[in-house]
């Protein structure tokens, strides 16, 4: 039978429960980026990279190969019709060579931006569950783009050597230019992805603009055919202009070094960067109610 023992004074008590508040708060107008918080996290963010590859490719017959089928068969047509009926110029290159050199960057550039664009409609069932900063949803996006992109860079290595063309040392420049594009690329892609949030015409919208853009860009065209200083001003207005030469120039040696030139570019990316960075932690507050 057990038997009740009476708490005698000196017996320590049980320490007694105080209730604690806690009180979430939205961020400030002009918060931190918290990078911080962004590497005590990020294991999720290979984490949703892996799961982005995967999904993306998950009972698919010819699986990552289709990472390089938009670049080869985009090069096919261009070559065709351009290159072959037209007659474009393409500055003593062979021109599915020199198609495919523009197509690898501008291939990571609209990976990066339609999937940042998009990023955050698409994992609306987990923004409203979980707590964890936004940032590493487009960021894993970023991710998943550049394996796509080294995947599509083996090919046009391989196409270099079927053509004959070695790489120089201009090639040490080239991840300079994969920079500059990603930046490029998720910069505009969180402005949208922000703006994507309360307006789905931005998923409606992109297509067009892609696709403007892709003329305004020498990828199926050389540069050259652009005269007048007035014009060619304008023109250099479009970062990826200088991305898409620096590509050519780094592999095939075509065009002029990068100099001075390159300063605009530069600055442009960092502003669509910053500006993409600031306006996406600054809406932020507002993406578990809205999306």
């Amino acid at each position: 039978m057990a038997r009740l023992t009476p708490i005698s004074s000196s017996t320590p008590k049980p320490d007694v429960y105080v209730p604690h508040k806690l009180v979430i708060e939205p961020p400030s107008r002009w918060t931190s980026l918290e990078l911080r918080e962004l590497w005590q996290h990020r294991d999720l963010l290979f984490f949703l990279t892996w799961r982005d590859l995967s999904v993306r490719y998950k009972q698919t017959i010819l699986g990552p190969i289709w990472a390089v089928m938009n670049p080869v068969a985009s090069m096919l047509i261009f070559s065709l019709f351009l290159g072959g009926l037209v007659g474009v110029a393409s500055d003593g290159v062979p021109y599915p060579l020199f198609s495919f050199a523009a197509l690898v960057p501008w291939v990571l550039f609209t990976n990066t931006l339609n999937r940042t664009a998009v990023s955050l409609v698409g994992s609306a069932g987990l923004i409203t569950k979980v707590y964890f900063p936004r940032l590493i949803i487009p960021l894993s996006n970023v991710l998943s783009s550049l394996v796509d992109f080294g995947l599509s860079f083996a090919v046009l290595v391989i196409l270099m050597l079927a053509y004959g063309y070695l790489p120089t040392l201009n090639i040490l420049l080239l991840p300079f230019f994969v920079l500059l594009c990603v930046m490029i690329g998720l910069g505009v892609g969180l402005i949208l992805a922000a703006m994507n949030v309360r307006f789905r015409d931005v998923g409606l919208f992109m297509p067009f603009f892609l696709q403007a853009w892709l003329y305004a860009t020498p990828v199926v065209y050389s540069s050259s055919l652009v005269q007048g200083d007035l014009l060619r001003t304008i023109y250099n207005l479009n970062p990826m202009v200088s991305v898409v030469e620096g590509f050519r120039w780094s592999l095939l040696g075509v065009g002029n070094s990068p100099g001075t030139t390159l300063l605009l570019p530069i600055a442009l990316a960092i502003v669509a960067l910053v500006c993409g960075v600031f306006y996406f932690k600054q809406t932020e507050r507002i993406f578990t109610d809205v999306v």
